[in-house]
């Protein structure tokens, strides 16, 4: 895999197989824009060529550069300590998903955060 791919290596969290879900939406455009994309959701499924696991232990074992979330901020706390153990070099906070807490632990630990929607970011070219 070339180094910039590596580099963009993104992880869903709150991955979904429901179309409508911008989960889904943010799977496609990432693909489609050749990025690496892990998924993570509470049911087992596929999206194109990417499995959704549902256990952090499942997931491949590749650096991660970003995690784009897709849970609201009760839901991320069960994740708050593999989060910042996979050392993302950043993470998204889409629209509904802002969370205080996690961004200052994230801060804490050197990781970047945004207040951004993923779609929009790949959609501008900004990814």
């Amino acid at each position: 895999m070339p180094v910039n791919e590596l580099k963009k290596h993104t992880l869903v969290l709150g991955a979904s197989n429901n179309p409508e879900r911008y989960s889904y939406l943010a799977i496609l455009f990432l693909r489609a824009a050749d990025i690496p994309v892990s998924a993570l959701g509470l049911r087992p499924a596929n999206i194109e060529d990417v499995i959704v696991h549902t256990e952090w232990d499942q997931l491949r074992k590749d650096p991660i550069d970003t995690i784009t979330l897709y849970l609201g901020a009760e839901r991320q706390k069960e994740h708050y300590n593999n989060i910042l153990a996979v050392k993302p070099r950043r993470i998204i906070f889409n629209p509904g998903t802002e969370n205080a807490e996690l961004e200052q632990l994230a801060e804490e630990h050197g990781i970047e955060t945004l207040r951004a929607c993923t779609l929009v970011m790949l959609r501008a070219n900004l990814y």
